[in-house]
């Protein structure tokens, strides 16, 4: 128990770190190839975050853990919004000036319904890995199609200003490799863990998945979103957990519906999606603004917080329980 608990501890220093790495050197590589700052932030950076949840997803259902994998994915977008974006909030009010970032919440709670909906029957199939996967590219067109169109946003300029463009491109595609070879090694450490830690307290890895793994694969989001909000990089605060958020449901959720497709806990369609739902929904009807500034003051971000707490709070009692 305790060498599994440290291979947990240890696989998720590594995952943040190499994350950081990883993401540095993709946009860096980017930037060197002339991709503007707003497709860098949209997809890059976007998809950067979300890889430590991809890779973990991945290594999960290889080794027929489809739970631990969904758990992280849905487990991940709770802690996004209600974690980093309420604790972020609530040390420092975040405003929305991006209309791009106001075209992404409908956007986000539309992908989420879609998810909604395709489990609806309890089961993660193959045609569902496709769907989620038709649905993940055309995201990503209307991403590169707002990046044309969308060089004015204020966020263009946030993105800009993040982007390490003195960075040469061999120090670059050396900090994209080493961060995604210690990607997968802390990803593999972590699994094992956390699967071996699941066994020896006889909770399912669903609960594990949801908890320990969602919250440490999201520490990346955590650190990237609170130093934004710090700089005054508002837009990029939020619009990194709206971007994490779509590539989980999008690309991490495709992971078990390819690699082990079949039914999951039920738990997931009774408690863990609706939370998911209501903190998306949520997040939509304060950022959007509907004519007005959208904004997430201290007392909203002390909700998101307190809902937050209080489903990890349901999921500890499941564990006690158990």
């Amino acid at each position: 128990m305790i060498l599994h608990s440290f291979a947990i501890f240890a696989g998720l220093v590594i995952l943040v770190w190499s994350a950081d790495r990883f993401i540095s050197g993709a946009a860096a590589l980017a930037d060197n190839l002339g991709v503007s700052p707003m497709l860098i932030g949209l997809t890059v950076v976007g998809f950067g975050t979300s890889v430590p949840e991809v890779l973990v997803s991945t290594m999960a259902a290889i080794n027929g853990n489809p739970g631990l994998a969904i758990g992280n994915a849905i487990g991940s977008n709770i802690a996004n919004i209600g974690l980093i974006l309420g604790f972020t909030a609530l040390v420092i009010p975040l405003s929305v000036h991006s209309s791009v970032l106001k075209r992404e919440y409908p956007l986000l709670l539309s992908v989420s319904g879609i998810c909604l909906l395709l489990m609806w029957n309890g089961e993660l199939g193959r045609l569902d890995g496709m769907a989620l996967a038709f649905t993940l590219i055309a995201v990503l067109g209307w991403m590169i199609h707002t990046a044309k169109t969308g060089a004015a946003d204020p966020i263009a300029g946030e993105f800009d200003a993040e982007i390490p463009h003195d960075t040469p491109t061999r120090k670059a595609v050396t900090q994209l490799l080493v961060g995604l070879i210690f990607l997968l090694i802390s990803s593999r450490l972590l699994v094992w863990g956390a699967v071996n830690v699941a066994a020896a307290l006889g909770v399912s890895d669903l609960i594990i998945g949801l908890t320990i793994v969602a919250i440490g694969t999201s520490l990346p989001e955590l650190a990237a979103s609170i130093t934004s909000a710090m700089k005054g990089e508002d837009d990029i605060a939020i619009g990194n957990v709206i971007g994490s958020n779509l590539y989980n449901m999008l690309a991490v959720l495709t992971i078990p519906a390819f690699v082990t497709p079949g039914p999951f806990s039920p738990e997931i369609l009774t408690r863990d999606l609706p939370v998911m739902l209501g903190l998306t929904l949520f997040l939509f009807l304060m950022g959007y603004g509907f004519g007005k500034q959208g904004r997430i003051n201290r007392l909203e971000g002390l909700a998101l917080l307190a809902a937050f707490v209080g489903y990890q709070s349901l999921l500890f009692f499941t564990l006690v329980s158990a």
